[in-house]
């Protein structure tokens, strides 16, 4: 198959390092603790791991904010733990891909700290400098992090503009020395031996600040084909790294834009359809309604259907969203049974997984009792601004638990010891108490966790290829309750059947007659499920690949 890649065939497993294992007992994760941990990943069976950003950063934004793109972040090492985490995960046939922030810097990066000395300093049109409207902001822009995107510097008597927080003022794209820095920290860490980059609001650096444009900028494609050329492809390594855009206004045609190969843009794109499918539409994240399945349904086939001159990703949890078994799932009677099943309809299905920290093993959100105990600039500007506007601090809370950031965040249990064996010290931000029962240690113990699970289909990805590059034919497009398709590939035919709710169904798979083909049930999440496709009972939750062999007859 001429277009193989490594990365089409790979299950990605993210890492937010603030979170992930503590080896010095300062309650904060670091890369030691990364490295300690890689035989587990290897035991998983996942072909990359992705660092939410290491580099040099004042965390106002918990590394999203660099202030130098060349060092590491002193709370997590040393660049020489960075060099020993890419050679000792290479032993193990693991890649390491860098999160890369290239909309904005921190504040406290050298370029912004030399721009806003004066106007005329060489670094000035590194960032978005405006002169004051009739003494005020320049116009209306909003900050994704609340209030206004336009702050205003003392010492130069101009607004600078940052979509996000106030100390991460937007790089100028229009500035060719800026695309040509950016590429210089592209070529480093892929000296280094980096497998890829992901790129955290990539669609953002073609914005057009006076005309009120943030994502999808006239110029957006062409800044990154440069970098492709210039940054990605300099080493004659573009095809050979993954390239992962975080896109969240994409639709198909723009992800095509992105991901066609003969673009020479990025590998793939986040998009995130499927995880807004529970905001009212208009309105803040925070204001949810119920999730309508078929509504989920539909966005995920679409996806998978006419998503045809570039690549998926497929995924549920990041750094950025509520944990999947608390979100669409059951996090209470049957966590163990919809974490399976939600891991089960994403793994069958035509693109590559992505995995997050603690999804693994059922992980839920959490519920601090105090919004002292929320670490998130996003969360802890909502609530500010909502308690002022009168807003009643129950129902900010109830939002908070709903889709806080730090849902994500909290450290990762690996044991039911202390912290969950997180670290020795005192965490950054809490430990959800549910430790002592989901956790790694115990997970490992069990061969029905949803540890094992994740295992068996991480496998089956590098088995049959039908699951990666197999054609996707759904099915019973209209049944609320039931998520089925096919996939496809040579004579290899795979069945997917999911419940996506807690009741107990019956259903009929019109296009399979039991009496021609052989039915083999090649991973469920119920020790019993039936091979009889004819009247097929599902129980709440339940989930089932099946192989489908035509009978000789």
């Amino acid at each position: 198959m001429s277009d193989r890649r490594w990365w089409k065939e790979a299950v990605i497993y993210q890492i937010y390092p603030r979170s992930f294992k503590d080896s010095n007992k300062d309650g904060v994760g670091d890369i030691p603790g990364i490295i300690e941990k890689l035989d587990y990943f290897k035991w998983l069976g996942v072909d990359a791991l992705w660092l939410s950003p290491v580099y040099k950063s004042p965390n106002d934004d918990n590394g999203y904010d660099i202030s130098d793109y060349f060092d590491i972040m002193d709370e997590f090492g040393t660049m020489e733990d960075m060099d020993k985490l890419i050679a000792e995960a290479k032993k193990r046939d693991i890649r390491i891909i860098m999160d890369m922030v290239f909309n904005h810097t921190s504040d406290e990066h050298a370029w912004f700290i030399e721009a806003r000395k004066s106007k005329n300093n060489k670094y000035r049109d590194y960032y978005i400098w405006r002169d004051p409207v009739d003494g005020k902001e320049p116009n209306d822009m909003g900050s994704c992090f609340s209030g206004s995107a336009w702050q205003l510097d003392e010492q130069t008597g101009q607004y600078y503009l940052h979509i996000f927080s106030k100390k991460q003022p937007d790089l100028n794209w229009e500035n060719v020395k800026v695309r040509k820095s950016v590429a210089e920290i592209v070529e480093f860490w892929l000296d280094k031996g980096v497998g890829g980059f992901r790129l955290d609001v990539i669609e953002n650096i073609g914005k057009i600040p006076d005309e009120k444009i943030v994502a999808n900028g006239p110029k957006l494609h062409e800044y990154i084909h440069e970098l492709y050329e210039n940054g990605f492809n300099a080493r004659g390594t573009g095809e050979d790294i993954v390239t992962i855009g975080e896109c969240w206004s994409a639709d198909i045609d723009i992800a095509t834009k992105y991901t066609a190969p003969e673009n020479k843009e990025l590998s793939m794109v986040f998009q995130f359809e499927h995880i807004s499918l529970d905001e009212q539409k208009g309105k803040a994240k925070w204001d949810t309604k119920e999730l309508d399945p078929l509504d989920l349904k539909r966005v995920l086939y679409k996806w998978q259907i006419e998503h045809t001159k570039g690549w998926n990703t497929l995924f549920w949890d990041n750094h950025d969203l509520p944990r999947i078994v608390s979100h669409y799932g059951n996090d209470g009677e049957y966590r163990v049974e919809s974490a399976k099943m939600l891991a089960t309809l994403l793994h069958g299905m035509k693109g590559t997984p992505f995995i997050y920290q603690g999804e693994e093993i059922g992980m839920t959100n959490i519920q601090f009792d105090d919004i002292v105990e929320y670490r998130d600039i996003e969360t802890l500007n909502m609530y500010k601004e909502r308690i002022a506007a009168g807003y009643a601090k129950e129902d900010i809370m109830k939002s908070i638990y709903i889709k806080s950031r730090d849902n994500a965040r909290t450290p990762m249990q690996w044991t039911c010891g202390k912290n969950a064996g997180f670290t020795d010290g005192n965490p950054w931000i809490g430990v959800n108490e549910n430790y002592r029962e989901i956790n790694v240690e115990k997970s490992l113990a069990d061969e029905n966790s949803v540890l094992h699970h994740y295992k068996k289909l991480i496998n089956l990805r590098k088995t049959d290829k039908a699951f990666v590059y197999g054609e996707f034919t759904p099915i019973l497009m209209e049944d609320k309750d039931i998520f089925a398709y096919y996939r496809t590939y040579g004579k290899d035919k795979f069945l997917i059947i999911c419940n996506f709710y807690g009741r107990d169904r019956i259903i009929e798979v019109a296009d399979v007659d039991d009496t021609k083909v052989k039915t083999e049930i090649i991973l469920s999440n119920y020790a019993d499920s039936s091979k009889k496709l004819e009247k097929l009972p599902l129980r709440p939750y339940e989930a089932v690949i099946y192989k489908i062999d035509s009978i000789v007859l």
